[in-house]
């Protein structure tokens, strides 16, 4: 074994004029959660045990988007959504359409612990939130000033806006009569800078783990589903590796993006740096995503397509980097 890793992500796709004083904040809310991870792992705590508790972490601080800070719906609610992998035996949990569970990664966890099934969605999953005594809150919890703002901009332009911020000038060059280099499915969309959240470790053990989580986008339609919750697209895990990604969720679903690193791993016999690369190069066709991942043997890696990805990683030997841009 390799020792231990962890690496962790705030979203793939980042605004090119994002303010200094933001791109520090979330510097530091990385560091914070690496070092979190980083003490539990050299307290021998699991892999499973570590991605839940960074997650945690980050869906707490409404700096991204996951948990407090969701963005909003079409309909100027919270619906957010997780899922969590543990690699030795592919056990898995998943959630959809959550309005009042705080953290919705510890719910993820508890209907593959708790639960026949391996995925829970909207009404049904919050029945089985209060069965389990997981703490609820009131949907405004999650709502934040900023996110009002940008579902207001968005509705003005009559498109979905992957998060709260904006380009500089951008509030009066994103109108409906703008036409949008970007797309989603065929259909235009005007800004691209999705923070959903995520974390990969391995152990001393060799364990492997993948936790993310998400507000979805920016108006959205009530009743969408990212590729966050779905395990194998967004999330997964298995005696190989762990790998979260973040970015154009309906590119990262067509691709299957977290379990085709696993595959071209085993069946192509790539190495881990080699698999993510190779992934987002060939894989995503004109999507915009990204992705960490870590191996069984203590690597860690990472990988996009986009302006930049918040993300950070540290292993046992002593390694660790935060960054966004290439």
């Amino acid at each position: 074994m390799g020792g231990w890793a962890i690496a962790v992500h705030g979203g793939a796709g980042v605004d090119p004029n994002l303010p200094l004083q933001r791109q520090e904040q979330a510097k530091q809310l990385l560091t914070r959660c690496l070092n979190l991870g980083i003490s539990a792992l050299n307290s021998n705590l699991s892999a499973i045990d570590v991605v839940e508790l960074v997650v945690r972490e980050l869906e707490t601080d409404p700096l991204f988007n996951s948990g407090r800070g969701s963005a909003l719906t079409e309909k100027g609610t919270v619906e957010m959504e997780a899922s969590i992998m543990d690699g030795p035996k592919r056990r898995c949990g998943a959630v959809s359409g959550l309005t009042t569970v705080k953290n919705p990664i510890s719910l993820a966890r508890l209907v593959m612990e708790k639960s026949p099934h391996s995925y829970l969605a909207f009404s049904g999953a919050e029945d089985f939130a209060r069965q389990q005594g997981v703490e609820v809150v009131d949907n405004e919890y999650f709502i934040t000033p900023e996110n009002v703002g940008m579902l207001k901009l968005a509705k003005e332009a009559n498109a979905i806006l992957f998060d709260y911020r904006i380009p500089n000038g951008c509030e009066t060059t994103c109108g409906a009569n703008v036409e949008s280099p970007l797309h989603m499915n065929g259909l235009p969309i005007s800004v691209y800078a999705p923070e959903t959240v995520g974390c990969v470790v391995v152990d001393r053990e060799g364990r492997c783990a993948a936790a993310t989580s998400t507000g979805g986008l920016m108006n959205k339609m009530t009743g969408r589903i990212g590729d966050s919750p779905l395990i194998g697209s967004g999330t997964y895990a298995c005696d190989l590796c762990g790998v979260s990604c973040t970015g154009e969720g309906e590119a990262i679903i067509r691709a299957t993006l977290a379990r085709e690193v696993a595959a071209v791993m085993e069946y192509r016999g790539l190495g881990l740096q080699e698999a993510v690369d190779f992934c987002i190069k060939t894989r995503l066709d004109d999507g915009k995503a990204g992705l960490i991942a870590v191996s069984k043997n203590g690597e860690v890696a990472y990988g996009f397509n986009c302006n930049g990805m918040f993300r950070g990683c540290a292993t046992e030997n002593g390694f660790m980097e935060v960054g966004i841009w290439e």
